[in-house]
């Protein structure tokens, strides 16, 4: 297939961008067109490595996870925090927007808005609604995980529909969604991180659904070297964010995606 450095590359592409609020699929976008790396294969390989980084967060959070098995029976309100049944319809009401969003717009996004300019547009939008959001956020009444009420999960589930449009960032747009909604930085990202293993799972399995018959055994050593590399630089990424928005603010990501949007622009154009 390909050379073991491309895969490499692409994998460092997606763990690096995946939980960042830059947008990790407009990044492959524009990787998959400057390394000449498309078609079915490529998307199918693009679909794979993903299940780096959602490895990447189950390991780094094992026990937020394992504590969402339900141990005291199935009467979530008896339930404190982000545990049990209780964390486990927090996460339902999170994910389920954007589920009907993306069954229904599947093929409209497939097809009209996998494109450089597409993702352009949606890195600059993201960047404006991220300044905007900690400009006029609320003050952080939610400062711990286990304070994540219904409400809020299903606010950030709404915004989570924009990430439907390539560019826009998953991380990005729950991010915002948390801030409006009264969580601090930490638990926003942290809870985005959270949020997004059920999402990407769904997605990810269903496209592997539909393209594994493509792949062959000679693939297998160029799949699983981007896998390996997407969960470190994943786990990396994802340690490395949280010390960021601990000490200073979002600002710094909607500026690199003010300044990368149209270098991308004219490179791709």
């Amino acid at each position: 297939m390909q050379d073991l450095g491309l895969a490499v590359i692409l994998g460092l592409v997606e763990g690096i961008t995946e939980y960042l609020p830059v947008s990790s699929t407009g990044h492959l976008i524009v990787a998959g067109n400057l390394l000449n790396f498309s078609g079915e294969k490529a998307s199918c390989f693009e679909v794979f490595i993903q299940l780096g980084a959602i490895l990447a967060v189950l390991v780094l959070y094992w026990q937020r996870f394992v504590g969402l098995i339900p141990v005291r029976g199935i009467k979530w309100c008896n339930e404190d925090g982000f545990s049990g049944v209780r964390g486990i319809v927090i996460l339902v009401l999170t994910t389920i927007p954007a589920v009907i969003g993306g069954l229904l717009a599947h093929r409209f996004i497939k097809e009209h808005l996998f494109s450089p300019i597409t993702v352009v547009w949606a890195l600059i939008v993201g960047a404006i609604g991220i300044l905007i959001a900690e400009k006029y956020r609320p003050e952080a009444k939610i400062t711990e995980l286990d304070q994540l009420g219904m409400g809020q999960a299903l606010m950030i589930g709404c915004f989570q529909c924009l990430a439907l449009w390539p560019g826009m960032s998953r991380s990005a747009c729950t991010i915002v969604g948390g801030l409006f909604s009264g969580l601090d930085r930490k638990v926003a990202a942290e809870y985005s991180f959270l949020a997004a293993v059920p999402l990407m799972i769904a997605a990810t399995l269903y496209d592997l659904y539909k393209e594994w018959h493509l792949l062959e055994m000679s693939d297998f050593a160029f799949f699983a070297t981007g896998l390996v590399v997407s969960f470190i630089s994943a786990a990396v990424a994802v340690k490395t964010f949280i010390a960021i928005v601990q000490k200073w603010s979002l600002v710094p990501f909607a500026c690199y995606r003010l300044i990368i949007a149209p270098i991308i622009y004219f490179v791709m154009k």
